[in-house]
């Protein structure tokens, strides 16, 4: 019983980490324009999918397919979809930034639409797995068995998710990019280059979002319709961990994988996603500002 607890409790942070990579990106697109970036699971999807291209083209035997690690996909999925990020900045951000939020938010849902119903055209709406980050199967230590999957996916999260606070707070891209997100007019009048620093965020953004849809492509397959759900759930964790923070955002994540996976394994999974939902309801009504205090003023 206690090797089935912990093992649903791995399964919860993994999904977490998963989780907290598309709500880190989330959040950083909120910060740097003041809006929404509704398109943001679908990048999730899209990163799926290209996962599944890259090891299908890496097999190494086309009648028996073995596919590649995902260790060794992972830095081509992050590279290959900050390009997508910064073309994506280009095209819905850029031409319409000084429009209302109202405009950048039907742009991004546009693109959005454009991704999911170009990639279904390719792939068609079955269900699409991805290769493992290491190797599947498990380790046992003592009388706990705990899958290889679970661990390579909370580590490879950590990993990035420490890699983005290390960019964020100790580097001098880093600075720029807070400042530029602040007080954009402020940041540029002292020689910092606001749309250039949009431009990055949106490439780290949607490169996390990519890695996410790697994590997740394994062991959660990848369809097309699964960028609103991806989407619905980084702006739970915004909501729950406090609209603007990145840190309440990764914990907010992280407690929602785990909120999850519990309640789907006690009950159902329909009820899990009814209790979820629930509180958030709670939250909104109790505490709107979210579970942590807000590190910057609400945005829209």
């Amino acid at each position: 019983m206690l090797d089935i607890s912990l093992q649903i409790i791995l399964n919860g942070i993994s999904l977490g980490c998963a989780y907290a990579l598309i709500t880190l990106g989330f959040v950083l697109v909120i910060n740097a324009i003041g809006a929404v970036n509704f398109a943001q699971g679908d990048f999730v999807m899209a990163g799926g999918f290209l996962t599944v291209v890259l090891a299908e083209f890496m097999v190494a035997d086309n009648f028996n397919p073995i596919r590649a690690s995902g260790l060794i996909i992972l830095p081509l999925v992050l590279i290959s979809m900050a390009c997508f990020g910064f073309l994506f900045s280009l095209i819905a951000y850029k031409p319409l930034k000084n429009r209302p939020p109202v405009t950048v938010f039907i742009s991004t849902i546009a693109m959005g639409l454009i991704i999911q119903h170009s990639i279904n055209a390719g792939f068609g709406p079955e269900p699409q797995i991805g290769p493992a980050l290491i190797s599947s199967g498990t380790i046992t230590i003592g009388t706990l068995t705990i899958s290889k999957q679970q661990i390579s996916i909370i580590l490879s999260a950590s990993f990035l998710i420490l890699c983005v606070g290390f960019l964020m707070n100790k580097t001098q891209l880093g600075r720029k990019l807070r400042a530029a997100s602040q007080d954009s007019e402020m940041a540029e009048s002292i020689g910092i280059n606001g749309p250039q620093c949009i431009s990055i965020t949106f490439s780290l953004a949607i490169a996390l979002a990519g890695a996410a849809g790697l994590l997740l492509s394994n062991q959660f397959f990848v369809t097309t319709s699964d960028g609103g759900l991806y989407m619905l759930k980084a702006y739970i964790a915004v909501t729950l961990g406090g609209w603007g923070r990145l840190d309440g955002a990764v914990i907010a994540a992280l407690a929602v994988g785990l909120f999850e996976v519990i309640m789907a394994t006690l009950v159902s999974y329909v009820v899990a996603e009814a209790l979820l939902f629930a509180a958030l309801l709670l939250v909104l009504l109790f505490r709107p500002s979210g579970l942590f205090a807000e590190a910057i003023q609400r945005r829209t």
